[in-house]
């Protein structure tokens, strides 16, 4: 590895060891959220492929006492982030929105105000950027039963042939959807982040949610700290 590309990633990596984060990519989404406003102050957020926890810290930090932030991923999280950080394993494909939201059975769940995603396809070197955008697809399948309509969803991927078709979906189902690549990235990686602010369902495909804002809900017994 080149001197100035060791000197990139110790510069993040010892940062992060600094600042009390799990890992350097905490960095990513701070800077993304500087620039593009992705999770607010009470915000509800889901995070998919939460481990190992960098992106819970910054989004518990965001939106403080009163949000919410939820994580699913394939491997556990071995930290608590505070109590209002819930963390479950499992594949999210196959993982019902009810879950992911809390949903209490006999009421209605609130969606998420922002839904957010560091998952990546195990590489191989061979088709990683196809699988990502694979992956990435089906965010945007399962976006219309976890998040609010104006909502916003930032996702990694891999840039590659399949990129553009996935970027044009994208905006066709935000009002504002672009690729943005923060300075924490390595350089030598194909790695990139669709950002999409304003989201508008299909409103035949809107669920129900609860109108108004209130304390965080009780964690129902799917999630765990």
């Amino acid at each position: 590895m080149p001197p100035h590309k060791r000197k990139l990633q110790d510069k993040y990596f010892k940062q992060a060891k600094r600042e009390g984060y799990v890992a350097r990519s905490a960095y990513k989404l701070i800077e993304l959220n500087d620039r593009r406003m992705i999770i607010r102050k009470k915000d509800r957020v889901l995070d998919l492929g939460c481990a190992p926890g960098s992106w819970l810290q910054v989004a518990r930090e965001i939106v403080g006492e009163r949000g919410l932030v939820v994580g699913i991923d394939l491997k556990p999280v071995t930290q608590s982030f505070g109590d209002n950080v819930f963390t479950m394993v499992g594949d999210f494909t196959e993982t019902d929105a009810s879950t992911l939201l809390g949903a209490v059975e006999g009421e209605e769940a609130e969606l998420f105000d922002a839904v957010i995603s560091d998952m990546a396809p195990n590489t191989t070197g061979h088709g990683d950027d196809f699988m990502s955008c694979r992956l990435c697809h089906k965010i945007l399948d399962a976006l219309p039963d976890l998040l609010r309509p104006g909502g916003r969803c930032v996702m990694k991927v891999f840039e590659g042939g399949d990129f553009p078709e996935l970027l044009k979906r994208t905006k066709s189902m935000f009002r504002d959807a672009r690729p943005l690549k923060p300075e924490a990235c390595r350089e030598v990686s194909r790695e990139t982040y669709i950002v999409g602010n304003g989201y508008r369902p299909v409103a035949e495909e809107t669920p129900k949610r609860v109108v108004g804002a209130g304390p965080s809900p009780k964690p129902p017994s799917g999630w765990g700290g």
